[in-house]
């Protein structure tokens, strides 16, 4: 037991971050629990905030162990304790999250399967066993599924998703790792997937992952619904079904990625460093050019011709895990969408805009609320960010300085937008080529969900100079519009002073 000596006190403790979503209310109380605490914790449009009663020196190793143990994902920014006279609190509890008007608080990026969700899928004797929207505080879908903040079921896509009384157990036990997981679901009351044809009627089949493999396996195209959108699926072995894929996609050099079951498979392939199997294999889980080994490797050529290097991804959703297993192959994994145009979101869309370019869909029934794309990265002297999407987005870089509320556009080719308040910048998931009202219509989506996500109303408008780029016209209407000052930008300077920051 803990000393109860000393001048007891209430600390109030307000924590801002990366905090939601990330298991950190379970965190604090079972610590406080640790410490024989007394209070709460609560989430915050803007914050986390904690009331806990005890001595004082218990308090202040409490207050350190937050900074210091706290859940992998999770980013402290900014830690701010104060001590008050006591309140007389009996037990510690969580209380309901709660919206502040105007605050905002930082979101988690998607994360990768986690050790523990991947033995579940991959045990027989596990009640997850085999079920593809495995997750947990530690992993999961996290910014594709948020509408708004506080990180609640009720406001994320899987709102219309009733847990079973198992689920419902481990969501309301603080010393589960799912507790107060929202995305939390099991094969008797969560998201359910299928296998179409591209006419869209269903494929009778057991294990529609295995029925998809077999196809894959026979040389047939996949779209397969991910986790921020639709990848575009063959065998990458198979020169005849890459050649179909160019083919029929209109990409006929561009390379592809390709999607790999295990670090040991992709050493088969491919040169792997320390520092990219670490980039590999972390909660991000990006695209990472590696050094293909052709002389060795059997995947096609086609899937990057006249290329040295190979983009290379591990699995990062329990469904890829699954799907990989099963399949035995490497994987081409490109994106879902025809050219000029953002990935495909939904089912309904894809079976229109992708029947001419796959065989088969797989489809499931949790709605993507963001589309976001693969990140792409290579370790050259430190790992360099080539596009900027899952994984990354929405973390904002913190800047040195207090920025006013600032929407900046982006240009015509490999758009993203940047909005800002105090010392965040939030740039954007990778948005794509501006040759297309569907891109356009996905860059204005975008500036809406950040501007609502983190309170921010733009005083100016940032564009490119170019008068004719669809992101320009959009910025400069947005601001005649609003009463706002619009700032053209030359574009080559703004890439020299993005490096400055």
């Amino acid at each position: 037991m803990r000393s109860k000596q000393g001048m007891n006190k209430r600390a109030r403790i307000n924590i801002q971050g990366i905090v939601q979503g990330v298991g950190f209310r379970p965190f604090v109380y079972r610590l406080a629990h640790e410490y024989e605490l007394t209070g709460w914790v609560c989430n915050t449009s803007g914050s986390v905030e904690i009331e806990a009663e005890g001595d004082e020196a218990t308090l202040s190793e409490f207050i350190a162990s937050l900074r210091t143990q706290a859940p992998p994902r999770a980013r402290i920014d900014k830690l701010e304790a104060s001590f008050h006279p006591l309140a007389g609190y009996d037990e510690f509890v969580i209380h309901q999250s709660q919206s502040v008007e105007n605050e905002y608080q930082l979101i988690s990026p998607d994360i990768a399967t986690c050790e523990d969700c991947k033995r579940e899928i991959f045990s027989p004797s596990d009640r997850r066993y085999n079920y593809p929207f495995t997750n947990c505080t530690n992993c999961g879908p996290r910014f594709t599924i948020i509408k708004d903040i506080p990180y609640d079921r009720p406001k994320t896509t899987m709102d219309e998703f009733v847990m079973c009384a198992d689920c419902q157990s481990e969501y309301d036990d603080p010393l589960d790792r799912r507790f107060h997981a929202q995305p939390n679901a099991c094969p008797v009351c969560g998201p359910r997937v299928w296998l179409v044809g591209k006419d869209g009627a269903r494929i009778e089949a057991d294990d529609p992952l295995a029925k998809a493999c077999e196809l894959l396996r026979a040389g047939k195209i996949l779209a397969l619904k991910g986790l921020g959108g639709f990848h575009l699926a063959c065998d990458a072995t198979n020169e005849d079904a890459v050649h179909s894929l160019r083919t029929r996609k209109h990409r006929p050099s561009k390379p592809l990625a390709v999607m790999i079951a295990t670090m040991d498979k992709i050493r088969a392939h491919c040169v792997v460093s320390e520092e990219e199997e670490a980039l590999l294999s972390s909660p991000v889980a990006p695209i990472v050019l590696l050094r293909w080994k052709k002389d060795e490797s059997n995947i096609s050529p086609l899937v990057a011709p006249q290329q040295h290097d190979l983009g290379v991804m591990l699995p990062y959703t329990p469904l890829h895990h699954l799907l990989l297993h099963k399949a035995r192959i490497p994987l081409v994994m490109t994106s879902g969408n025809l050219s000029g145009e953002p990935l495909a979101r939904d089912n309904e869309e894809a079976l229109v805009k992708l029947a001419g370019i796959a065989d088969y869909f797989l489809l499931h029934d949790r709605d993507i609320h963001v589309r976001c794309d693969d990140s792409v990265c290579v370790v050259d002297r430190g790992t360099r960010v080539i596009r900027r999407a899952r994984g990354y987005a929405p973390d904002p870089i913190v800047l040195p300085f207090q920025a006013r509320e600032i929407l900046a556009c982006g240009p015509e080719l490999k758009n993203t937008v940047c909005l800002t308040r105090g010392e965040h910048a939030f740039i954007s998931q990778h948005i794509g080529d501006m040759g297309s009202e569907e891109a356009l219509s996905h860059l204005k989506n975008t500036i809406s969900h950040y501007e609502s996500l983190f309170r921010i109303t733009p005083k100016i408008v940032a564009c490119d100079m170019h008068p004719e780029y669809a992101a320009t016209k959009y910025g400069r209407a947005l601001a005649a519009k609003s009463g706002l000052p619009c700032v053209a930008v030359q574009h080559h300077h703004a890439h020299i002073v993005s490096g400055m920051i």
